[in-house]
């Protein structure tokens, strides 16, 4: 399976380096130089030559993009990797998100909710995006309180949401 774990912004100077948004917990591991990205069909896969962070952003170096006009053409790719299906991190409070997305998500009360279309990770906490009624969507926190039961076997969530937080808006 072929998750996403970063996206490339924008070139940082002039020999080729770009920033890069990592999408995984682990960007030192998953960007050590070697580390090959898979893209789409139409273009080779890229291999990380070096990365260091500044200022907070993961600046990176790949081979053979050496100059700022390689490094543009990459602005908005999506980096992604090979994974198994039955790859789980070690931290068993931990979740990849291709793993939570498609899960069903149902009440504490037993009813159904939805169905979980996204995790967005922000930097307070992570949301489920979650199809409700139909069209709406609803965000709710990824957090133990909330979210008690993730049942990954059974492709299954289960919310207790506080009072109103599903309420379709008014207005």
């Amino acid at each position: 399976m072929r998750v996403v774990v970063g996206r490339i912004g924008r070139p940082h100077g002039i020999r080729g380096e770009v920033t890069v948004e990592p999408r995984t917990d682990e960007p030192d591991e998953r960007f050590a130089p070697g580390a090959v990205f898979a893209l789409d069909e139409r273009r080779e896969d890229l291999v990380v030559e070096r990365l260091h962070w500044h200022s907070g952003r993961l600046l990176v170096t790949f081979e053979g993009i050496s100059d700022r006009n390689a490094a543009e053409a990459l602005r908005g790719t999506l980096l992604e990797v090979e994974r198994a299906d039955d790859d789980m991190p070690e931290d068993p409070e931990e979740f990849y998100d291709s793993t939570l997305i498609g899960c069903v998500v149902d009440h504490v009360d037993g009813s159904r909710i939805g169905e979980v279309l996204d995790v967005l990770h922000l930097p307070a906490q992570d949301l489920l995006v979650v199809r409700v009624a139909g069209e709406r969507e609803a965000l709710i926190p990824f957090v133990s309180v909330i979210v008690p039961v993730v049942d990954l076997p059974g492709r299954r969530l289960v919310v207790d949401p506080p009072v109103g937080l599903l309420d379709a808006d008014e207005g």
